[in-house]
Parts: structure tokens; C-alpha cells; sequence
């Protein structure tokens, strides 16, 4: 047995009493490898996976959430070289280095892939049933302890650079590239390797994503996840599916938990969402066979709608799909928040049209239903500047509707309120559908609409095309944006165009928005 294997198998017998740090259970793995953990708690789910009344990646214990977010006073290699425990600090120094041997352990070229990634599943055990404090020194130590070896860089970059406009140019390149990599990327593929490995990682950048801003050590570790997603779940590789009324049940409760946009109220909900008329697509992931990574939902009707209400009234008929000239795509949910940075929602929407297209060739619109979940708070930190691009008779139009003349920004808000009774011929009700006009087609930071809904459509490729007053007059739909809707259209044959403008900061808007703009 040589030093590593003595190391790795022995580790974790003096971890210290209960309530410091959980203890380890072993899973049932076939291996001529000695068991890395062999205590057992006392208080087991089915299957002996964790402790029942831990939390998991993605869960922080809420008793804990406060611990989790302290900044450590010492750096990481203080820490190691270092005897006692600071009062902030969740692991001492020597189960520091402990939880440090045991990911080399994981990352030791010695092993085969499958012992490597035993070794990593063991590990997640742990890990899951760890405090978010000492989930976070784990993140640390992924973080820091596993970059790229500087020394190496150093020198095939200068390497690189001396090749430069000779025969090993090529080959300089490569070494650079190989430098560059570090061994965090080979720790977290390991992490990939076993059945759960992959929703482990998820729920561990989803725990740490909160955590980015207070500390910045934790960058390198979410941007390598970041990449790593990014070619795992490439859409080459996912695989589209359509989720119906006679899917599993257990999938049809990811929906029911994971609807991001007009919450589903309960079974008889979900089942008018999947009817005749209606066709929801998710895209899923090898490794994650009966988890959607994103859903849509889409309606069939005869003509761009201007409410949800009614899409969403389970006592209304079915559509008559021989009649279906258009398709609404009324709702786009992300489940996992561990993939935030990788996009496939586009390439999700341009699936689901060429599926559509098959099964339906009279379709000819496809446009959304689309919340403005920013507008209201937006237009209250800028009525002001709004009402000022106003000319006298418009502003005194607006002062005799509110019954106060010169009108305030105060007083046009205090107006908003009464959104729903406001008729079409209302100054009140035009000057806030311009309001909503230029909030989403003119209203730009690093030259992309504020609004994340207009963002994510107008970078596909769509047209702002319809602004629907009442469109959502639920008690969400008013928060977000005095009940307004919009439609964006894909325009099939302009795609192209758009999202070029876009690229430029141009947003593509139809003449009824553009009539409403200041």
C-alpha cells in the first residue's frame, strides 16, 4: 500500500465529534479499493445516502446561511500551514488539510477513472451532509488549491511567444493550452464520472452562486464550472422531448415545481397546460434522463392572443387545431440555477418551431405572450425623466385626467394604480403604454435591454411587435407591470437580421411600437 492509498484510507477516522462535522457513510460500491469512509451515521434516509436531517447542495441549512456568508480573516494557505481554528473559521486547520489530501486523493493520476470517481462520490457524501460554512471551505480549496501551476504557464507562454512565425508555432500553442489547464477542471470531471455526479455539481454551483460578490476567491472555481457546463451541455448533445399528460407523473411535478413564469395552482392546472391544444417541449441531458433542463409551453390558436387569461382558463374548449395558424410560446422556465451562464433557451425555441412545423405545416406566426417583470420598478425610479419628455398639451392633457395641474410623477403613479379601470381613450393609460414603449425598445445598459424577458427574445431574434394593456391582471402580473403584456414575434425569415441589429444595440419593434415611442 503505498503513502496516497494509507492516506486516502484513513483520513477521515478522526474527524471530530458530532455536531463539528458529519459523519461518512459508505455506500455499497463494488472495488478492490479499501473503503475511504467507513463511520456510519446514526440517523440514515432508505439506502444509507445521508443523514435525513441534513441539508443537500443547493440547501443550506437556514440555521447556518449567516455562518456560510462570513468572510474567513485568514488566506487559504495561512489556514493550512496553521494549527488552531480561528473563531470564524468552520474547519481547523488540520481537517483543512485532511479535506484537501481527500480531493488529491480524488484527482491522483494513479487511479483508474472509475476508482477516481468512487473516491469523488464518497466524497459528495460528505459534502452533502456538511454545514454551509464547511461547504464553503470546500469551495476555497477547489478554488485555490487546483489552478493552473504558474511556473508552467510562465514558461509556455514564453515558449509561445518565441515560436511565434516558426515551424513550432503549432506546437507552442498546444503546450500553452495544456498549461493553462487546471487541475480543478480534471477534479470537477471526476466529480461527473458517478450516476449523480453531474446534479452534485449543479447543486454546488447553485449554492455558490450567491456567494460570488462577497468573495471573489470563489471566481476561478464558478467560472471553470461555468466552462465545463458549457461543452456538457452543449445542445448537440441534448435531447428535445416532448412532456404530455401521459408522461410520468414524477416529471409532470417538475413542471408543477419549476414554472418560473404564471405559477401552475394545481393538478387540473397542469393538465389544461397539456391539452389537445397544447404541446410543452424540455430539453434533457444524458445524465439527467428525467430532469428538463428548460420547458416551454406553447399554445395553438387562430390568432396572436392579447390576455392569458385565457390560455390559462381550464373550463375553456380545446382549440380546433385544423384551424391553428399560430403558435404562442407563453412560458420558458429554467430549472436548474447551476447552469446560469450557459444558454440554450434560443436553441430550445428554434427546435420546438421546426417540431411544430411538422406536425402543424398551416402554422405561420410563432410570437410569445411575454411578462415585463421590471417595468414597474423601473418606471418608479423614472417617471420624472419620462414626464419630462412630454410637451406642454400632453402634460396638461395628463394634469386634467388626475385632476391636478402642472401634474406630478407623484400623482401619475398614484393614477397607475387604478390601471385596470383606466378606458382606451385615458391619457394615463397611452402615456404609460409609452412608458412600457421605451422601457423595453430604448431603455439599454452595455447595449442590451434592461428588461431580462426582452433581452433573452430580442437576442434570439425577435421583434418587439404588441403591447397588450390588461394582459395579466393577476396580482404578479400587476406588481411587475400594471398588468401589461407584450408579444414578441419571430419572424422567421428575418431572424437573421435582428439579431444582427442586436448585436449593434438596435432593437427591432414594429410600427405599433414605434408609433408609441417618445
Amino acid at each position: 500500500m503505498n503513502t496516497s492509498e494509507w492516506i486516502t484510507r484513513s483520513m477521515f477516522k478522526l474527524l471530530p465529534a458530532a455536531g463539528s462535522m458529519p459523519k461518512m457513510v459508505l455506500a455499497p460500491v463494488e472495488s478492490t479499493q479499501p473503503a475511504i469512509y467507513k463511520e456510519a451515521s446514526s440517523e440514515l434516509v432508505p439506502g444509507g445516502m445521508r443523514p435525513k436531517s441534513t441539508a443537500v447542495a443547493g440547501n443550506p441549512a437556514p440555521a447556518q446561511a449567516s455562518t456560510s456568508a462570513r468572510s474567513t480573516c485568514r488566506a487559504l494557505p495561512e489556514r493550512l500551514a496553521g494549527t488552531l481554528r480561528h473563531k470564524d473559521e468552520a474547519l481547523s486547520p488540520r481537517l483543512l488539510r485532511r479535506t484537501l489530501t481527500e480531493l488529491q486523493a480524488i484527482l491522483d493520476s494513479q487511479v483508474s477513472e472509475v476508482e477516481g470517481g468512487r473516491r469523488a462520490s464518497q466524497f459528495a457524501l460528505w459534502y452533502g451532509a456538511a454545514l454551509p460554512a464547511q461547504r464553503r471551505d470546500c469551495w476555497l480549496l477547489m478554488s485555490e488549491q487546483f489552478a493552473p501551476n504558474p511556473d508552467l504557464v510562465e514558461a509556455a507562454r514564453g515558449h509561445y511567444e518565441a515560436a511565434q512565425n516558426t515551424p513550432d508555432a503549432g506546437q507552442a500553442e498546444i503546450g500553452l493550452r495544456r498549461a493553462l489547464v487546471s487541475p480543478r477542471s480534471r477534479l470537477l470531471q471526476r466529480f461527473a464520472a458517478f450516476p449523480a455526479g453531474m446534479q452534485f455539481l449543479l447543486d454546488l454551483r447553485s449554492e455558490l452562486l450567491p456567494h460570488l460578490k462577497a468573495e471573489k476567491r470563489l471566481l476561478a472555481l464558478d467560472g471553470e464550472m461555468e466552462h465545463l457546463f458549457s461543452g456538457w451541455f452543449d445542445v448537440a448533445f441534448l435531447e428535445l422531448r416532448r412532456i404530455s399528460w401521459d408522461s410520468p407523473a414524477s416529471l409532470i411535478e417538475k413542471l408543477i415545481k419549476y414554472e418560473a413564469v404564471h405559477d401552475i395552482r394545481d393538478w387540473n392546472d397542469v393538465k389544461n397546460r397539456l391539452d389537445s391544444d397544447r404541446r410543452c417541449y424540455g430539453f434533457f441531458h444524458p445524465q439527467l434522463p428525467n430532469q428538463p433542463l428548460i420547458f416551454v409551453e406553447v399554445a395553438l390558436l387562430e390568432k396572436l392572443p392579447c390576455a392569458i387569461s385565457p390560455l390559462l382558463d381550464e373550463a375553456a374548449a380545446a382549440a380546433d387545431l385544423r384551424k391553428a395558424t399560430t403558435a404562442i410560446f407563453y412560458s420558458i422556465s429554467n430549472t436548474q440555477t447551476g447552469l446560469r451562464g450557459v444558454s440554450f433557451g434560443d436553441s430550445l425555441i428554434k427546435r420546438v418551431v421546426e417540431t411544430l412545423k411538422t406536425e402543424f405545416p398551416r402554422l405561420q406566426i410563432f410570437a410569445t405572450l411575454s411578462p415585463m417583470p421590471g417595468f414597474r420598478s423601473w418606471l418608479g425610479k423614472n417617471i420624472s425623466a419620462m414626464l419630462a419628455r412630454l410637451d406642454s398639451k400632453t402634460r396638461a392633457a395628463l394634469g386634467s385626467a388626475v385632476g391636478a395641474e402642472p401634474v406630478t410623477a407623484a400623482q401619475l403613479l398614484a393614477a397607475a394604480e387604478q390601471a385596470p379601470t383606466l378606458d382606451a381613450k385615458s391619457p394615463v393609460r397611452h402615456f404609460l403604454l409609452q412608458c412600457a414603449a421605451h422601457y423595453l425598445g430604448r431603455e439599454l445598459e452595455n447595449g442590451k435591454p434592461l428588461d431580462p424577458v426582452a433581452r433573452f427574445h430580442l437576442g434570439n431574434g425577435a421583434r418587439i411587435e404588441r403591447l397588450n394593456w390588461g394582459g395579466d391582471l393577476s396580482s404578479k402580473g400587476f406588481k411587475q407591470s400594471y398588468g401589461m403584456m407584450v408579444n414578441y414575434l419571430y419572424d422567421l425569415k428575418r431572424l437573421d437580421k435582428y439579431r444582427a441589429q442586436f448585436a449593434k444595440s438596435t432593437i427591432a419593434v414594429s410600427s405599433e411600437i414605434e408609433g408609441l415611442r417618445f
